[in-house]
C-alpha cells in the first residue's frame, strides 16, 4: 500500500543463490541473486533483508520500476523474459490486469491463515496480501489556518472557488493511489455522476501529477509546494508525527474522510512465472508475511500489516484512524470498468 509510500526503495543488496528448478520447486542452494521487482515506494529495514540473505544464502536485489501502474506494465511487457523472481506492489485496483496477463505462479504461503479472510477475498492462489491502507485526501493544517480555511468535510466542497488551485492528485493511468481514488469517486458520487465532479475540479484548478512521490514531496504545501490538499493515505498524518524532526506530539497534517471518500488499497506479492529461483521466491513471500517484517511495514511504508499477530504503532490509532465506511466497489466491477473509467477520466480532466 501499497504502495505507498513515503520512503523510496533502498539500494539493492548484494548476493548469493543458485537455483535449478524442478518439479519439486527447484533446489535453490546458494550462489545467485533473488531479484524482487517493486514500485518506487517499497521499503523494508536493511537488517531484515540481510537476515533473509544470511538465512537463505542469497542476495536480494530490489528492482524499483516506478509507480505501481508503471511497474505492472513493465512486468507484463517482459513476461516472456522476466527481469525478476518476485513482484511486490500490485494492488487490488490493478490485480485483475495482472492475473489476466498470467505473470504469476501459484503459491499458497503456510502463513496465509494469519491474513483475515476479507483481505484474501477473490484473489485465488496467484498472489498473497502483504499490507493495506486507505487512500484519501490529506491537508496541511498550518496552511489552511493561514488561509483562514476550515478543512472540507465533503468532496463536494472542493469545487468551491475558495479551493481553486489548492488540490493535487495523482493520474489514475499511472498511479495506484490515483486509480484507487478515482474508483472511490465512482462509489461516492455514482457511476453516472462522478465525472461531473471531476470536471468541476478541473475548472477549479485541480493539479494532476504522475505519481505519489511528486504529489506529496513536491506539490504538497507541507513539503514546500503550492497545494495544501494532496491525495495520499490515511496513515500519512501518523507517519509525519512519528518521524518529525524535531519531535512533536501532534501531526502537521490531517485527513479528509467523508463516508465513501477513501478506498482500501491492498498490496500483494507474487512469484513471477518462469523464475529459476522458485523455492527462494516462495520463501521471500513467507518472509514478507512473517511477524518481524509485518511489524516493520507500518514504520517503513505507512501502511497496515495484514498479519493479524503484528502490532501497529500507537500513532496510527491517534492520528490515522478510519472510522467511516470506505468506498465499496466489487473486484469484478473494477476489472470490468477500470480501463473505461480511466479513459473517461482522462478525457474529462486532461484533454
Amino acid at each position: 500500500m501499497w504502495k505507498h509510500v513515503f520512503l523510496t526503495a533502498v539500494a539493492s543488496l548484494a548476493l548469493v543463490a543458485t537455483a535449478a528448478c524442478g518439479d519439486d520447486g527447484g533446489n535453490d542452494s546458494g550462489g545467485g541473486t533473488l531479484t524482487v521487482i517493486t514500485h518506487d515506494s517499497f521499503n523494508i529495514s536493511r537488517e531484515l533483508l540481510e537476515q533473509f540473505e544470511k538465512d537463505n544464502n542469497v542476495t536480494v536485489k530490489l528492482l524499483p520500476k516506478g509507480d505501481a501502474g508503471a511497474m505492472l506494465t513493465s512486468v507484463i511487457l517482459t513476461k516472456g523474459n522476466p527481469e525478476g523472481d518476485v513482484v511486490f506492489g500490485v494492488d487490488n485496483t490493478f490485480l485483475s490486469r495482472a492475473l489476466e496477463a498470467g505473470i504469476f505462479e501459484s503459491y499458497t504461503s503456510a502463513l496465509i491463515d494469519k491474513v483475515p479472510g476479507d483481505l484474501r477475498e477473490g484473489i485465488g492462489d496467484k498472489v498473497t496480501p502483504v499490507d493495506y491502507g486507505y487512500v484519501n485526501l490529506n491537508y496541511d493544517i498550518a496552511a489552511l489556518k493561514k488561509a483562514n480555511l476550515e478543512p472540507p468535510k465533503t468532496l463536494d466542497e472542493l469545487t468551491d472557488a475558495k479551493w481553486k488551485g489548492k488540490v493535487v492528485v495523482e493520474n489514475p493511468a499511472s498511479s495506484s493511489p490515483g486509480l484507487a481514488f478515482l474508483i472511490a469517486t465512482v462509489d461516492y458520487f455514482g457511476a453516472d455522476k462522478y465525472l461531473d465532479w471531476w470536471k468541476k475540479m478541473r475548472a477549479n484548478g485541480l493539479v494532476v501529477v504522475d505519481g505519489w512521490e511528486t504529489a506529496y514531496n513536491t506539490n504538497f504545501s507541507w513539503k514546500g509546494g503550492q497545494q495544501p490538499i494532496v491525495l495520499s493515505y490515511a496513515t500519512s498524518p501518523a507517519f509525519e508525527q512519528m518521524y518529525a524532526e524535531p519531535a512533536r506530539e501532534d501531526s502537521p497534517t490531517g485527513n479528509i474522510l467523508p463516508p465513501k471518500g477513501a478506498f482500501r488499497q491492498i498490496e500483494y506479492v507474487g512469484v513471477i512465472h518462469g523464475t529459476s529461483h522458485q523455492k527462494l521466491a516462495r520463501k521471500f513471500v513467507d518472509f514478507l508475511l512473517s511477524k518481524a517484517v509485518q511489524e516493520d511495514v507500518p514504520g517503513q511504508m505507512a501502511v497496515y500489516p495484514v498479519n493479524k499477530d503484528a502490532a501497529v504503532p500507537p500513532a496510527f490509532e491517534k492520528f490515522s484512524k478510519v472510522d467511516v465506511a470506505p468506498a465499496k466497489v466489487a473486484p469484478a466491477d473494477i476489472a470490468k470498468n477500470r480501463e473505461k473509467w480511466i479513459d473517461e477520466w482522462t478525457k474529462a480532466v486532461l484533454r
